[in-house]
């Protein structure tokens, strides 16, 4: 798959419900996530006006989207700590 798999890690609304910033999760390579955050940046507008349609809110909130590395991060992490584990436990 060319944009990798996307997520959609969290949603920072404004209070005044004018913007929100999407916190995107893209599985795959650096390449992947490249191409995910620019498929998703082409499409902000098409995106927003299926949201309009979906909710009923006084405004759209304009959409801001970036990468979230977090579920990454935390997975390598948890790799680490399985490894050190293994490595202190006597066979």
């Amino acid at each position: 798959n060319e944009v990798g798999l996307i997520s959609v890690n969290d949603v920072d609304v404004a209070p005044n419900l004018k913007t929100a910033t999407v916190y995107i999760g893209v599985l795959g390579g650096d390449a992947q996530k490249k191409k995910g955050m620019e498929a998703l940046e082409k499409n902000r507008k098409r995106i927003q006006g299926l949201l309009g349609k979906a909710i009923i809110l006084k405004y759209t909130p304009l959409l801001r989207f970036v990468l979230d590395e977090s579920v990454e991060r935390g997975n390598r992490v948890l790799k680490i700590l399985d490894e050190l584990e293994k490595s202190s436990t006597p066979e």
